[in-house]
């Protein structure tokens, strides 16, 4: 198997959102996002699969070493092995990198936020950087484009976040903000037990206002000469506001015990018409 192949049954194994923005893309563009998106699903898998802290921790410091070996030359994992062609010729910081796997490793230390500013640091390092780094793949010729990859990147964390609450729950974590949970009175306890309450329902349906606005700033920033090249995020930004607004039509308090998808027979309708109209 190749190191593209690798990335490809990554990519494809996972269902996600972002598989099918790609799917139109020129095959060398095609190539680096696939890498990229294999190398995010890599670190995050640490996290999520591992059961142990230490192990993880180690995995993560091994995937760092991997990192300077990729930009020394010297890459030794597929995933890697496929960024290699596209570092150099796309200039992807690799200090970005680094980022994304900081912020996966955010995930061992850190169970609750106590403000909005708190968790939009990590959803930049797990969301945004990786936003600013696709949209480099992509093509950039205004820097304006930047802001735009980066709100959208945290507009898209925070949908995951809305739409995962009960499943991180499952897991011992819950991101919305202490202080958001405190104005709402939402105990920490009513998640953990799954509760679907009024107070949760206005809790949710004002994370679902917020992530809706970081959505329209994100595209009112996007200048126009970048539209077509950024084609593949708008595609993205479609499935994910569509899965937003699923969300709120079906009732926000039921993310606690359902979680709520797409089928790939509407991700594929809508990227397709988001391709060909933008």
């Amino acid at each position: 198997m190749t190191p593209d192949q690798y990335c490809e049954d990554k990519a494809a194994q996972s269902g996600s959102s972002f598989y099918y923005s790609f799917r139109f893309l020129p095959l060398e563009t095609r190539r680096a996002i696939t890498a990229l998106y294999a190398f995010c699903r890599e670190v995050d898998d640490v996290v999520d699969e591992t059961h142990d802290d230490n192990v993880a921790r180690t995995t993560l410091n091994w995937w760092r070493q991997e990192v300077a070996n990729l930009y020394a030359g010297q890459p030794q994992h597929p995933v890697t092995r496929a960024l290699q062609p596209h570092v150099a010729r796309l200039a992807l910081p690799q200090q970005q990198l680094l980022q994304v796997i900081d912020g996966m490793e955010m995930d061992l230390t850190q169970a609750r936020y106590n403000r909005f500013d708190d968790l939009k640091q990590y959803c930049y390092l797990v969301a945004s950087v990786v936003g600013l780094l696709s949209a480099r793949i992509f093509g950039v010729s205004d820097d304006k484009t930047y802001v735009y990859a980066e709100k959208l990147g945290l507009a898209f964390q925070l949908t995951n976040i809305i739409r995962d609450v009960g499943e991180d729950a499952r897991r011992g974590r819950i991101y919305l903000p202490v202080e958001e949970l405190q104005r709402f009175d939402v105990p920490a306890a009513d998640i953990l037990a799954y509760r679907e309450t009024d107070n949760f329902r206005k809790l949710m349906a004002f994370q679902i206002e917020r992530a809706e606005a970081l959505y329209r700033e994100a595209l009112e920033a996007l200048p126009r000469a970048d539209r077509r090249p950024q084609r593949a995020g708008l595609v993205m930004a479609a499935i994910y506001r569509a899965t937003l607004d699923e969300i709120k039509r079906d009732g926000p308090q039921k993310v606690l015990n359902q979680r709520l998808s797409l089928t790939p027979i509407r991700k594929l309708w809508l990227a397709w018409k988001t391709w060909w109209l933008a």
